[in-house]
């Protein structure tokens, strides 16, 4: 795609899948900004996506990720398949000892690949609702299509798309390309009452899109990949909006080719949405450097049932009495749908580099990050592994190469030998900076000063850069365990400074006792600080465990978990850093907000969903009890 001159929002040009149009085509389909100044001859950039409608087409139906790009297996090697990620297409001769010594699967069984399903459950929608929603969007009621937007990507989740296994999924799935389409589809909703949930990229790990298995009404799955518009950019300001459907990879990428770039770098980060941002209050590996969502959102634009929710100003404060705007953000899709978004945007950085320090232990790794953070030294990102993840790593070696933190050679004499790091307890921080030559290179000497009154080694940018990307590669690894009978999954919690080291041991700890308690003797435990603030940090754990003698390892999966989390809570954690509520964490809701915060989700709903159009079941709301309106309930 070219790049326009785009040196003020008057002269920017429309551009649709590589050729120009003029504004005056578009401008009645999609919506402009409130402001005069900002909506007279707006450009408006239709992006192709790099995802399809027809996403089977293209993704994994029964996983995560690219159908072309898996991890293979056998007793003497094993490969990433692909040419999508840096380890695609080589081998990796020790993850298959490593996967026999942790979980003792046989790498030479055949694989567990479901087949593809060839029925589904007849759809509800009625057909004269059916042809209305027509007359708005596209509509689809083909049975794939409805199964893939059934789910997000929990443990739960995936074991039921592969058994297609779901008590209910939508009725059908609607495609709007604009702010108006959607408020139709929403007064379609509230006419014949049926249910909305709004549906992006699918990557929720925490139940929010499952759809309630006894809603007695019709279920529209609202897909927003259609509406993934670059409305306006001004580079003056350092602004964008941009309709709430468009994936990550696809706004950074249009961002990058002009000049700029968002930095809100999820691990989903490829495949979720702008609007799933901010319905969830995520967060991205950059936070440091570009901060959360809620610092990248100036103004948003909702759909409910009771109209349009926005501000009347695009301003970058206002007082005004409670911010209504996080109240947007963070609520899972329950009030109404996210179609435009007002973001903060920077020029990129003039220099990226990555870098990487080894540490004795997790605790000397992790007293070098509270002093960095208490300093405010914090580069754009800045992550410690604990020695579980290290020696993993190990078992991602190439042949003639490493696959996390480089100990070969020289560097692993010194390491070892020399400063006599214990392989079987060091840990590693990978860091990537960004910014001036100067500023990364004052960073960088500040951050390997700390590191040395700590007892950390520098251990190179390369490995730095390796760990970073291998981010986006392990959500695969899901997948290829549940074939060979692991069931795995991450959790993440946000704690004090004061309590993480308390916290992190006990849980480990708990999960241990909590295998043992069931006879589990193969599995595997381990975290790493993956954000930091000046009153704490970010903590996500990976459990996995062999379940090849395991009557139900879902259920067993999620009752282990649920005894984790409640050992975060007694810890001083919390439910969630950055992956919501959902359904998967919604018992202790209350607990975490308090029986008058409670009161004010339910208020909120009320005021906006009298009718629970969005009955999505998510946080405070019962997705069992569909007999009484939400007004009933206050």
């Amino acid at each position: 795609m070219s790049s326009p001159n785009e040196s003020s929002p008057e002269n920017l040009r429309n551009i649709d899948n590589g050729s120009e149009r003029t504004v005056e085509s578009a401008k009645n389909k999609i919506s402009s900004d409130k402001n005069k100044n900002d909506s007279a001859n707006t450009m408006i950039i239709k992006v192709k996506s790099a995802i399809p409608r027809r996403r089977q087409d293209l993704l994994k139906w029964y996983g995560w990720g690219y159908k072309d790009t898996m991890f293979k297996f056998s007793s003497e090697s094993a490969a990433f398949t692909g040419n999508r990620y840096s380890i695609a297409g080589k081998c990796l001769p020790h993850l298959p000892q490593w996967a026999i010594d942790n979980f003792g699967i046989d790498p030479d069984s055949p694989p567990k690949i479901p087949e593809a399903p060839s029925s589904f459950a007849e759809s509800r929608l009625p057909e004269n609702v059916k042809d209305e929603l027509e007359m708005i969007a596209a509509v689809s009621v083909d049975g794939m299509d409805r199964l893939i937007r059934a789910h997000g990507q929990t443990l739960k989740d995936i074991a039921n798309v592969r058994n297609n296994s779901f008590r209910r999924i939508p009725d059908a799935v609607i495609w709007p390309d604009c702010h108006e389409q959607v408020e139709k589809i929403v007064q379609c909703a509230s006419r014949h009452n049926f249910v909305i949930i709004p549906f992006g990229g699918g990557t929720s790990v925490s139940g929010a899109v499952t759809c309630p298995e006894n809603e007695p009404r019709p279920i529209v799955a609202l897909d927003t990949s259609e509406m993934n518009s670059i409305l306006w950019l001004d580079k003056e300001q350092l602004l964008a909006r941009v309709q709430a459907g468009i994936v990550g990879q696809d706004l950074e990428r249009e961002m990058r080719s002009r000049g700029f770039t968002v930095g809100h770098e999820p691990d989903s980060y490829e495949f979720s949405t702008l609007g799933g941002w901010v319905a969830t209050r995520a967060s991205g590996m950059k936070k440091n450097t570009y901060g959360n969502i809620e610092d990248l959102v100036v103004q948003t634009k909702v759909v409910t049932p009771k109209g349009v929710l926005e501000k009347s100003c695009r301003v970058p404060r206002v007082s005004c009495g409670p911010e209504w705007e996080h109240v947007v953000m963070g609520s899972e899709g329950c009030f109404g749908v996210v179609t435009e978004v007002v973001i903060k945007i920077r020029p990129v950085p003039a220099v990226t580099r990555y870098g990487s320090l080894v540490f004795p232990d997790w605790e000397s790794g992790f007293w070098f990050e509270r002093e960095v953070a208490r300093k405010r030294l914090q580069p754009s990102s800045i992550r410690l592994m604990d020695n579980e993840q290290f020696r993993f790593g190990q078992a991602l070696k190439l042949e003639n190469s490493w696959g996390g933190v480089l100990l070969d050679g020289l560097k692993r004499l010194y390491i070892t030998r020399i400063k006599g790091f214990d392989p079987l307890k060091l840990c590693v921080v990978t860091l990537l900076m960004e910014g001036t030559e100067e500023k990364v290179r004052e960073q960088e000497r500040a951050l390997n000063g700390i590191a040395a009154r700590h007892g950390g080694v520098p251990a190179g940018a390369g490995n730095g850069e390796t760990g970073y990307t291998l981010t986006f590669v392990i959500a695969y690894l899901r997948d290829v365990a549940i074939e060979f009978d692991i069931v795995a999954e991450s959790f993440e919690t946000s704690v004090p400074w004061d309590r993480t080291l308390a916290l992190c041991r006990n849980v480990k700890t708990r999960v241990r006792d909590e295998c043992l308690a069931r006879s589990i003797t193969r599995f595997l435990i381990s975290c790493r600080l993956t954000q930091t603030y000046d009153a704490g940090c970010c903590i996500y754990f990976y459990f996995g465990f062999y379940s090849g003698d395991c009557e139900n390892p879902v259920e067993t999966y999620e009752q282990i978990e649920e005894a984790a989390r409640d050992e975060i809570l007694a810890c001083g954690g919390s439910i969630s850093h950055h992956h919501g509520v959902g359904k998967l964490r919604k018992k202790w809701y209350a607990e975490t907000v308090s029986e008058p915060g409670r009161q004010l989700l339910l208020a909120a709903k009320n005021a906006l969903d009298p009718q629970n159009i969005f009955a999505v079941g998510n946080m405070a709301f019962d997705e069992h009890n569909t007999e009484h309106s939400v007004k009933s309930k206050l």
